[in-house]
């Protein structure tokens, strides 16, 4: 039953901003651990942000751009996307695990994954 919807992507003009959404449903995202994941064609899927109820993490490669936030009363986890670079073209998805920590980096963490949003980021 555990259901994860995102949206938001679009094509950017570098240095633009984007907001993607992550709408769960089938359990209470403050339970859950909720990552923030890319993969751009012929690249490994890379891992770039979670939140949790304990922790809350961002990859050096985003760090000072993206931020990562939820609206407990919508469930629903957000990625807010600033100062966009081309090499932030890619298929964005998340995924839920439950636990009272999250990883960015280890994507086998997560039982729960999302269709993906695409991000295009071009002038």
């Amino acid at each position: 039953q555990v259901q994860l919807v995102e949206s938001g992507g679009g094509l950017v003009q570098p240095g633009g901003s984007l907001r993607l959404s992550c709408a769960a449903s089938g359990f209470r995202l403050d339970y859950y651990g909720i990552g923030w994941f890319r993969q751009a064609p012929g690249k490994e899927r890379e891992g770039i942000s979670c939140i949790s109820n304990t922790n809350t993490v961002l990859a050096d490669s985003v760090k000072g751009r993206f931020f990562i936030f939820r609206d407990n009363a919508k469930n629903t986890v957000y990625l807010q996307m600033n100062s966009l670079k081309p090499e932030d073209t890619a298929v964005y998805y998340c995924a839920a695990e439950f636990g009272s920590r999250c990883s960015h980096a280890a994507s086998s963490y997560y039982g729960n994954w999302g269709q993906g949003t695409q991000v295009t980021v071009s002038s």
